[in-house]
C-alpha cells in the first residue's frame, strides 16, 4: 500500500494489517469527556428516499481532505470530512454497493486514483476518486461483472458482495456473498483482477478440486457446484511478505452436512495464499465439517508477538465460536497451542456423519459462552426468570443443551454460541505500544429445532415457537445469566486476558442492574490517545475505554445500534474526528432504525 498521512484512514482497516490502531492522540484520556457531535450525515440525502429498515455496516474511507462511503439507499459518496456535505455521488443502478464499505486505490502512472466496490447482483465497479464517475478503462466502462465463472451453470443463483475488496500492487482481489442454502448454488471462490483492465488475474477455488490440496476432504462428488465456503467478511494482508488472509465461511447448508461427509476444506477455514498468484501457502481449519454456521468472517488482524525474547509475525482470528487463535502468520505454526478434543457426536441429526474432535486454543480462554445448562437461566428479573424456565421445561427433560459443538437437533435445542457467534464478523483492534487485541464478543444463543424438508432429502433450520434466539423476544432480553456481552483485551505477548468489561447496557432495568453488558455486532478502534471506541451494542450507545484498564471514559447515546466499526482522522481543519455509522436493525432485533453517519470532535 502507497504511504498515505498518517491524518487518513485509507482502508477498512486502516493498514492492510487490519490493525484499525490510529496514531493521532489529539482526543485522549485526559479530555475524551469533551467530546461532542460535529456533524451527523443522512444517507437517504436531502430530498430522497429513506433507506430500507435495514442494517448498514460501513465505515467510511478518508483521504486526502476527502470522505468516502457506500451509503444505503445505494449510493456511494463522497463527502467533507469537517461538516458532512456532499462532494459528489454515484448512483448504483443495479443492486446495492456492499454495506460494510469500500477499497481506495491511489493510482499510478497510467491510472488516476480510483475506488472499487461491489455490488449485492454481483457487479465489481470502478469509479473515479476525484469525480465519482466510472472508470472506463477498467471492465466494461468501468464496471466487471463477476457472475461469469462463479454461477457454476446455474443462471438464477445468488452472488454479490458484501465487503470491501482489497487492493494489492496491480490487482483487486474479492470475496463473494452467496447463499446459505440449497446446497448446490455459486462458487465463494476468492478472485483477482487486473487493477488496470479488470480481467481476472487468478482465481482460489474454496471448495477444492480433485487433484487440488483438500480435495481428499470432501466425500465423492460432494464438491461439485457447492456454494458457500467464501469470504463474505474481510482479507487482511501481509503487504511485506505478499501473503493474503483469507476467512472462510462454512459449506452450504449451514446446519445439516448429510451431503457433504468429510472435513469439507476450505470451509470454516484461514487460508494464507500468495497475493499475487493465488497459490496456497497454509490454511487451519477452525470448525471441522461445520453444522453450526460458525463462518470465519472478521479480519485476520496482523501483530508481532515477543514471546522467549524472539518476535514472531503473527495473525490472530477471532471466531463465531468466541475462540481467539494465534498462528505465525509466515507458517501457520500456533503460537499457543491448539488441541483436537473430542465432542458430541451421538445427537447429530440423521445420515450426517459428525466430526468427532474440534480444535481449541491453549490460550486465551473462549471469549464466549460456550456451553449452557439449565442452572444458568437468568433470573435478573422475575418476569425474565418466568419466562425463561417456561421455555426451558416446555419438552420433557427441558430444552435440548450441552457442552461445545452440541449439535442442533429434532428436539428444541439451545446452542451456545448462537448461529450469529460469540464473536462475528466484528473487527478487532490492536494497539502495539500495549501489545493489546482488543475484541468484543457476545454471550448468546440460538433456539431451534431441525425438520426434514419435504421431500426427505435434507433437514432445514426452524425457530421453537416462533423464537430463533434464546431470549425473550418482546424485550429482547436473553435467556442466560449476564453477562450478554463483553470486551476484552488480550495481552498478544501471553496470550492472557489483560481485563475484560461488560459492553452495553440493558436500560430497562434499575439503575444498579443496568450493566449486564448487550448482543453486540461490530468492531472497535484503537488510538495512540490511549483510547478503544466502540458502539457495536444494541443500546444505541457509543462509547470510548481507557485502552489500559477498560474503565469507561465516555459515553453518548446515538440515533441507533452502531453495528459497524469506527473510525477516526485528522480534518484540514486540525481537529481529530472520530466517526461511526448508526442504523440499528440487523440480525440482534434493534428497532431503532437510522440511517445516520455521525462524526464528533472536541469542544
Amino acid at each position: 500500500m502507497a504511504a498515505f498521512a498518517q491524518t487518513d484512514w485509507p482502508t477498512y482497516g486502516r493498514d492492510l494489517a487490519g490493525t484499525r490502531y490510529s496514531p493521532l492522540k489529539q482526543i485522549n484520556t485526559r479530555n475524551v469527556t469533551r467530546l461532542a457531535k460535529a456533524w451527523t450525515y443522512h444517507m437517504s440525502g436531502i430530498g430522497g428516499a429513506p433507506p430500507a429498515a435495514r442494517v448498514w455496516e460501513a465505515s467510511p474511507l478518508v483521504v486526502g481532505g476527502v470522505m468516502y462511503l457506500t451509503a444505503a439507499n445505494g449510493r456511494v459518496v463522497a463527502l467533507e470530512p469537517e461538516t458532512g456535505k456532499e462532494l459528489w455521488v454515484y448512483q448504483v443502478s443495479d443492486g446495492l454497493p456492499a454495506e460494510r464499505g469500500l477499497e481506495y486505490w491511489p493510482g499510478d502512472a497510467q491510472s488516476s486514483a480510483q475506488l472499487f466496490f461491489g455490488t449485492s447482483t454481483g457487479k465489481l465497479i470502478a469509479l473515479n476518486a476525484k469525480t465519482g464517475r466510472l472508470a472506463p478503462g477498467f471492465g466494461n466502462e468501468g464496471i466487471v461483472d463477476m457472475k461469469p465463472g462463479a454461477l457454476n451453470g446455474l443462471t438464477n443463483s445468488m452472488f454479490g458482495l458484501s465487503s470491501p475488496p482489497v487492493v494489492y500492487k496491480n490487482l483487486v482481489i474479492t470475496g463473494a456473498h452467496v447463499q446459505e442454502s440449497p446446497s448446490i448454488g455459486s462458487a465463494g471462490d476468492t478472485r483477482a483482477w487486473d487493477v488496470h483492465t479488470g480481467k481476472l488475474v487468478w482465481t482460489f477455488h474454496s471448495v477444492p478440486r480433485p487433484g487440488e490440496a483438500g480435495s481428499e476432504t470432501w466425500e465423492g462428488d460432494s464438491w461439485k457446484n457447492r456454494s458457500g465456503t467464501n469470504v463474505w467478511g474481510f482479507f487482511t494482508l501481509d503487504a511485506e511478505r505478499g501473503i493474503l488472509y483469507m476467512p472462510f465461511g462454512e459449506p452450504t447448508t449451514d446446519y445439516w452436512g448429510g451431503d457433504r461427509k468429510g472435513a469439507n476444506l476450505y470451509g470454516t477455514s484461514l487460508v494464507a495464499v500468495d497475493a499475487l498468484t493465488g497459490s496456497l501457502k497454509w490454511y487451519f481449519q477452525a470448525v471441522h465439517h461445520d453444522t453450526w454456521d460458525y463462518d470465519l468472517a472478521a479480519p485476520p488482524v496482523l501483530l508481532e508477538i515477543t514471546r522467549n525474547g524472539r518476535k514472531i509475525p503473527a495473525v490472530a482470528q477471532l471466531t463465531k465460536m468466541g475462540l481467539l487463535f494465534f498462528f505465525n502468520r509466515v507458517t501457520g505454526e500456533p503460537i499457543y497451542g491448539i488441541e483436537e478434543r473430542p465432542v458430541p457426536v451421538s445427537d447429530a441429526l440423521a445420515g450426517d456423519t459428525p466430526w468427532p474432535t474440534q480444535p481449541f486454543p491453549l490460550k486465551p480462554p473462549p471469549l464466549a459462552r460456550n456451553s449452557f445448562q439449565r442452572s444458568e437461566l437468568a433470573t435478573v428479573t422475575p418476569e425474565l426468570e418466568e419466562f425463561c424456565r417456561e421455555l426451558f421445561d416446555s419438552v420433557p427433560g427441558g430444552l435440548h443443551s450441552g457442552g461445545p459443538y452440541t449439535h442442533y437437533s429434532t428436539e428444541p435445542s439451545v446452542i451456545f454460541p448462537s448461529s450469529i457467534g460469540g464473536g462475528n464478523w466484528n473487527p478487532p483492534s490492536y494497539d502495539p505500544a500495549l501489545g493489546y487485541l482488543f475484541v468484543n464478543t457476545m454471550d448468546f444463543g440460538s433456539l431451534n429445532t431441525m425438520a426434514k424438508s419435504s421431500d426427505g432429502t435434507r433437514y432445514n433450520r426452524l425457530g421453537y415457537r416462533g423464537i430463533n434466539r434464546f431470549w425473550e423476544p418482546s424485550n429482547n432480553l436473553p435467556c442466560n445469566q449476564p453477562p450478554w456481552g463483553r470486551l476484552f483485551a488480550i495481552n498478544v505477548n501471553t496470550g492472557d486476558i489483560a481485563w475484560q468489561v461488560p459492553l452495553g447496557i440493558t436500560e430497562s432495568f434499575p439503575e444498579g442492574k443496568q450493566r449486564t453488558g448487550r448482543p453486540n455486532m461490530g468492531g472497535s478502534l484503537a488510538t495512540a490517545g490511549g483510547l478503544v471506541f466502540i458502539g457495536a451494542t444494541d443500546d444505541s450507545r457509543f462509547r470510548a475505554f481507557e485502552s489500559k484498564t477498560g474503565k469507561e471514559l465516555w459515553v453518548t447515546r446515538i440515533d441507533a445500534g452502531a453495528h459497524s466499526a469506527p473510525i477516526t482522522y485528522q480534518s484540514k481543519d486540525g481537529k481529530q474526528y472520530v466517526l461511526v455509522t448508526a442504523t440499528g436493525g440487523g440480525f440482534l432485533g434493534d428497532k431503532s432504525n437510522a440511517d445516520s453517519v455521525i462524526a464528533f470532535a472536541l469542544q
